[in-house]
């Protein structure tokens, strides 16, 4: 059983580095000035939107810099998985980043009328990053 506990912080890795494909293949039509192709009609809508750059920042930018920091923060916790302060800050860290995921799909529905397929794969990545960080962190209150 403690194996696959310390299986966590690599699960973590993995899904960080799939937010980061994802909003650096965003980041990069970005700098283009291309709107990436999409499955979805609502992608061209919610890219060109004014909520797609809040302050002048693209929130593929914003991305990048969560997935990064989330990537490093689970490079940290595969050294040493047992922290309580780096485990209670990746699972912090996590809250956030699903709380910013949510108020981004709930404009997106509620303001835009469109969804983004990048998106939405960024928001059930960052899903899964905070369903494995709770994991992992009370998998490993005990330890």
């Amino acid at each position: 059983m403690q194996e696959k506990v310390y299986l966590t912080p690599s699960w973590l890795l993995a899904a960080a580095l799939v937010g980061l494909g994802d909003t650096l293949y965003l980041s990069y039509y970005h700098l283009l000035g291309i709107t990436p192709g999409c499955a979805l009609h609502g992608c061209e809508i919610v890219l060109n939107s004014v909520y797609a750059t809040p302050l002048g920042v693209p929130m593929a930018y914003l991305g990048v810099i969560f997935y990064a920091f989330m990537f490093f923060l689970g490079a940290l916790l595969v050294i040493d998985p047992t922290s309580k302060g780096l485990r209670l800050g990746v699972l912090a860290y996590a809250a956030i980043g699903l709380l910013s995921s949510l108020c981004f799909e709930t404009i997106q529905v509620t303001i835009i009328h469109a969804i983004c397929m990048y998106c939405a794969i960024s928001a059930l990545t960052t899903l899964a990053l905070f369903c494995i960080a709770v994991w992992h962190f009370r998998a490993t209150r005990r330890v």
